[in-house]
């Protein structure tokens, strides 16, 4: 039987008997009417006494076993959690769908921890890295200056003004943690609003026009994209967010060429893209671009200055507005950012 029920079981056991004591009344020479009334109580006597015990000691505490198994999965303790229908199911077979269920999942939560104790170890590491290298810079500055090099003009103020970016860098270090850290746990509220972010792009291309410059590098707008667009989100978190994709478009890109912001009408949003024509990442890193101190090249990135956590405080604002944000590149041909806002109508 693929799914016995006590009754069944209660059955075969009855039949068991009663065969075994058919068989001895037959061996021993009882007549044909004794040997029936006996072999009949003895398949009544079995059938009930088996039936009682198999449903009393057994499916009962199985039943009993998968109510408790339904009540830790819904989190509930109410005496009404199975219901009916659980009751008239197999208990057996229920049971045994039940652990191979837990089981799975079990297996899914362990393969998940040790990819969270992994990045745990990456990030760790990637901190203490980080970390690091300001402190000994400041170190190495601060005791060169203890041994004699503050009397000497020719040094004091260089090496003072080392250390002085050493610890800007840490701070700006300490100050992305604690922002992410305030944007993972909701304490950073989004402050909704309606803006023009055609006008917003504007203002921040003027305030880097310098720094585009000194490599090059043309900011544009892509064809038919200078009018303004109105979007409803947190105008100082994005921002951030547009300062953050522009820049990097400027440092990675290729001197002389372009950084080119689009907007695309989505029905209900409004599509950003910031692209640039830089040397492209190669695919097996765009999955992991957003997370805290991953750095594609690691020695240029470091060059380049900047904490490796710009693009994970974007992706985290991102989110809080409830929106995607996603990136395409092509090695050699350069990489686009792109991301979603709520449209709304001009004020």
């Amino acid at each position: 039987m693929r799914n016995p029920t006590p009754r069944g079981i209660s059955f075969i056991i009855a039949l068991i008997v009663s065969l075994v004591v058919g068989i001895v009344n037959w061996i021993i020479d009882i007549n044909f009417v004794n040997s029936v009334i006996m072999t009949l109580v003895a398949f009544i006597i079995s059938f009930f006494s088996s039936f009682y015990s198999i449903e009393i000691f057994i499916y009962r505490k199985i039943k009993l076993i998968y109510k408790s198994i339904h009540r830790l999965k819904k989190q509930q303790l109410a005496p009404n959690i199975i219901g009916k229908e659980a009751w008239t199911h197999d208990p057996l077979e229920n049971v045994n769908q039940e652990v191979l269920n837990w089981a799975t999942s079990q297996k899914e939560e362990i393969e998940q921890l040790k990819k969270l104790e992994l990045f745990r170890k990456e990030f760790l590491g990637n901190v203490s890295h980080e970390l690091k290298t300001p402190i000994f810079n400041l170190q190495g500055y601060i005791h060169t200056l203890i041994d004699g090099a503050i009397d000497d003009p020719a040094v004091n103020k260089n090496f003072l003004k080392k250390a002085a970016k050493s610890v800007d860098r840490l701070s700006d270090l300490v100050e992305d943690l604690i922002h992410i850290s305030q944007l993972e746990t909701g304490q950073l509220r989004m402050s909704m609003g309606k803006f023009d972010i055609h006008h917003l792009v504007l203002e921040i291309f003027e305030g880097l026009e310098t720094r585009a410059d000194e490599r090059n590098i043309k900011l544009t707008f892509k064809e038919g994209c200078d009018k303004p667009f109105w979007v409803l989100g947190d105008k100082v978190r994005i921002n951030q967010v547009l300062v953050n994709l522009i820049v990097n478009s400027i440092k990675y890109s290729k001197s002389e060429g372009k950084t080119q912001v689009s907007f695309y009408d989505m029905d209900e949003n409004i599509l950003i893209e910031i692209s640039d024509e830089g040397e492209g990442i190669e695919e097996e890193h765009l999955p992991r671009l957003f997370e805290r101190f991953y750095r594609v090249d690691k020695s240029r990135s470091r060059h380049e200055g900047g904490s490796g956590l710009g693009l994970a405080i974007v992706k985290h604002i991102i989110e809080a507005h409830n929106q995607t944000i996603n990136v395409r590149s092509n090695v050699g041909k350069g990489t686009t950012f792109g991301f979603t806002l709520k449209k709304t109508r001009p004020e």
